[in-house]
């Protein structure tokens, strides 16, 4: 997948940031309520998954490896500017791989934050080093840590279609770490197999019972089931009218809360994205500083209809 470019089935959509393909005024969402600030940690990863969002893999480091100074800058600015944020997120790549990352980790929890860690909890988060560091952190902050584990699917076979083989049995065992040193657990599947939400939370069920997992399958914030952003799906775009139409608010979406730190190959040095599924796309960077991230955002691309006003999902906890 190609996620710095449109596909052909939206052709003619998603061009204008302020008028749609059929010259009507194309919909905004303000930054209402900041509650959450990610942080990308970088696009390496230990695994290259089949269609992964962001095209993270043990070799693309597009997104370079963002430093604790640099964090705690932005932590910084977050008091200076009076966000409400009470949640930090982290994501990647594997933020694992990034060897500031416990210290980072340690650094939000100290500043009163919960602290949200996408991770696919493999050897980077159970390397000896790694595991010290972190047992401490998860001990002195208890509750203050949510580890979103990504398992696509229930089953071995199909989560290692996408994942690579060993990725299902590999999570396990970083879960059973988890659970040992008393972390909170969350999972991250995918609706991937045409398999409804229902079955597909049963199954979940399935084997949280079986490995004595302490997650919720039918709590969507501790089980939570992306829809796939396959971008060559034709989707609408949406005007000013559609909230009333589909009766929704744009004080729900992502955009309205949250905003992610990015630090590009080649950069100076951090830029704010307004949207966590949009780290390369074209009018989602909002510069370097909370000031300027505080502008509104057009829904401009695909994933602003598919994944979020229809969708109806969130990256946060």
């Amino acid at each position: 997948m190609n996620h710095q470019s449109y596909i052909p089935e939206n052709a003619g959509k998603f061009s204008d940031p302020d008028r749609t393909a059929q010259g009507e005024p194309r919909a905004r969402v303000a930054l209402t309520a900041p509650e959450t600030l990610w942080f990308n940690t970088g696009t390496l990863c230990n695994i290259e998954c089949v269609n992964c969002y962001i095209g993270s893999s043990p070799k693309n480091d597009a997104l370079v490896y963002i430093s604790l100074g640099e964090v705690a800058d932005y932590l910084d600015a977050l008091k200076t500017r009076g966000w409400p944020v009470r949640e930090i997120g982290f994501t990647g790549g594997e933020p694992f791989m990034n060897p500031d990352f416990p210290e980072m980790v340690d650094l939000a929890a100290a500043r009163g934050y919960d602290v949200l860690i996408l991770t696919n909890a493999m050897r980077p988060m159970l390397r000896d080093k790694v595991q010290s560091r972190l047992a401490d952190v998860i001990a002195r902050y208890p509750g203050r840590l949510t580890f979103r584990v990504s398992l696509d699917h229930p089953d071995p076979v199909l989560n290692d279609s996408i994942r690579g083989a060993g990725a299902h049995e590999a999570a396990l065992t970083g879960l059973r770490w988890l659970c040992d040193h008393n972390a909170r657990i969350h999972i991250a599947g995918r609706l991937l197999w045409g398999t409804s939400d229902i079955e597909t939370r049963a199954l979940y069920a399935d084997l949280y019972k079986a490995h004595d997992l302490p997650i919720d399958a039918q709590n969507p914030a501790e089980t939570v089931l992306f829809p796939e952003m396959d971008e060559t799906v034709d989707v609408p775009e949406i005007t000013t009218a559609c909230w009333g139409i589909l009766n929704k608010s744009p004080e729900a979406m992502m955009c309205a809360s949250s905003r992610m730190v990015v630090k590009r190959k080649g950069a100076d040095g951090p830029t704010i994205i307004a949207c966590t599924l949009l780290p390369f796309a074209e009018g989602f960077d909002l510069g370097p500083t909370l000031e300027g991230a505080e502008q509104s955002v057009a829904l401009n691309h695909p994933h602003c209809a598919k994944f979020c006003v229809l969708g109806g999902a969130s990256c946060s906890a």
